[in-house]
């Protein structure tokens, strides 16, 4: 077992939480309207596609993850598998930046959503104070433990399920007595382009694995949420946009790209429609930044552990690495306030592709320890690449110049690492299980 292991308090239904919390946060609000004009009626089929390649994905983190038991998750996985690296290092420090990029997003997102209940001139400063609130807010409650952060994340998330049951529900109810107008679109291609891109949305079920060490009877408990969590947002996330494509021309959805969900519920839940998505949205948003800080904060302090970030951020403050969280809000704050996320949003979904394949090829690699099945790994890899390459091309064909971001982050994630090592000479330590 790793160090510094704390109490077994976390069991099924909030690990599960924890995941959908991850997954169901602004990805979905954000990427609808994208899903939609490039997939069309069958953007259903595209968010299936999109949450097969999460399913085979989270064959191998649940494998890993119950084999090796760490608060750094993906971190440890890597380093167990490949050693501690320059490859290793540069992946680990790509996989803390891909979370920070997450954060700011949702956080973004959390502020946008947010403003619209203020009036219009005040909506630009709204948005920052609600932005940054969110941050500090959620940070706050990390601190206090992961015991909270669990038993929050089962609120939230009945919360905010419940505001798309509804929205769900009256659609199917509202559409049930038409011929839903729902073809596939003239270009085939463009259709998986869309399952690929909108992958975004899935990101955060890999969250599950930072809490191996808090998880009650974790051999039958990590696989269970694992797949709980990914086959529920997958059948959530085809609910909703075939409601989305049954109720609402392409036209108008393309035109309300940003608010694509709030303008599909309009036709059956009336005015109350907007206010009711703005609503899911802030709890979404809130959830996922809630989520992904209890698994970044964790990240970080792995890393700087493994002596790939530095040492500052191995010390622990009640018991919790406290300087690896306030180091991510802090960036999420300046990131988030300061830049656009729209195109970032893409590189960062590209980001995490990347490490979904490495984490797949990790199990491939140690595959006899975590008693798994190579083929599905194999698979996994496959699926990756494919995914990443679609969203590439889509990025090329549609706007080249973001193409530059991506290459940012990952020269920037591995020239950190070449640094830290040539400079400082700290030693890499290895947990043995």
């Amino acid at each position: 077992m790793s160090e510094g292991s704390s109490a077994k308090n976390i069991g099924y239904l909030s690990a599960v939480s924890i995941g959908v919390g991850g997954m169901v946060g602004g990805g979905i609000f954000a990427v609808l309207g994208l899903a939609v004009k490039l997939g069309e009626g069958g953007t259903p089929i595209a968010f299936a596609l999109a949450g097969l390649v999460a399913l085979i994905t989270s064959y191998s983190y649940a494998k890993l993850s119950v084999r090796y038991p760490s608060e750094g998750g993906t971190v440890e996985f890597l380093n167990q598998a490949f050693g501690s690296g320059m490859i290793t290092g540069g992946l680990n420090v790509l996989l803390w930046l891909s979370y920070v990029v997450m954060l700011s997003l949702y956080a973004y997102a959390f502020g946008s959503y947010g403003s619209t209940f203020f009036p219009d001139s005040m909506q630009f400063v709204s948005r920052h104070i609600l932005i940054s609130a969110i941050v500090v807010l959620m940070t706050a409650i990390n601190v206090i433990g992961s015991k909270v952060v669990g038993k929050s994340e089962e609120w939230i998330v009945a919360f905010k399920v419940a505001i798309l049951t509804i929205f769900i529900g009256g659609g199917l109810w509202s559409i049930r007595s038409q011929t839903a107008q729902v073809t596939l679109g003239s270009d085939p291609l463009q259709l998986v382009a869309g399952g690929m891109i909108i992958f975004l949305a899935y990101e955060g079920f890999e969250l599950i694995a930072n809490t191996a060490n808090d998880i009650k009877n974790p051999e039958k408990t990590l696989p269970r949420a694992y797949y709980s969590a990914v086959l529920f947002v997958i059948l959530l996330y085809v609910l909703i946009a075939y409601v989305t494509v049954a109720s609402v021309s392409t036209d108008t959805i393309v035109q309300a790209q940003d608010y694509a969900l709030a303008v599909a519920a309009e036709p059956f839940l009336g005015s109350l429609g907007f206010n009711l998505i703005a609503v899911a949205a802030l709890l979404s948003t809130t959830s996922a930044i809630n989520a992904t800080l209890y698994g970044a904060s964790r990240v970080s302090y792995i890393i700087a552990k493994d002596g790939e970030l530095p040492e500052l951020l191995e010390k622990k403050i009640w018991n919790k690495p406290v300087e690896g969280l306030l180091l991510t809000s802090i960036m999420t704050l300046f990131v988030a306030n300061l830049f656009d996320l729209s195109s970032i949003s893409i590189m960062g979904s590209a980001g995490f592709l990347l490490i979904f394949g490495a984490v797949n090829a990790a199990n491939v690699r140690v595959y006899k320890r975590t008693k798994s099945k190579k083929w599905i790994s194999i698979t996994g890899i496959v699926a990756c690449i494919v995914a990443f390459l679609a969203l590439i091309w889509y990025v090329l064909t549609n706007s080249p110049a973001d193409i530059y971001v991506l290459i940012i982050m990952v020269f920037l994630a591995f020239a950190v690492e070449f640094i830290y090592r040539k400079y400082t000479g700290r030693q890499i330590k290895k947990i043995h299980f």
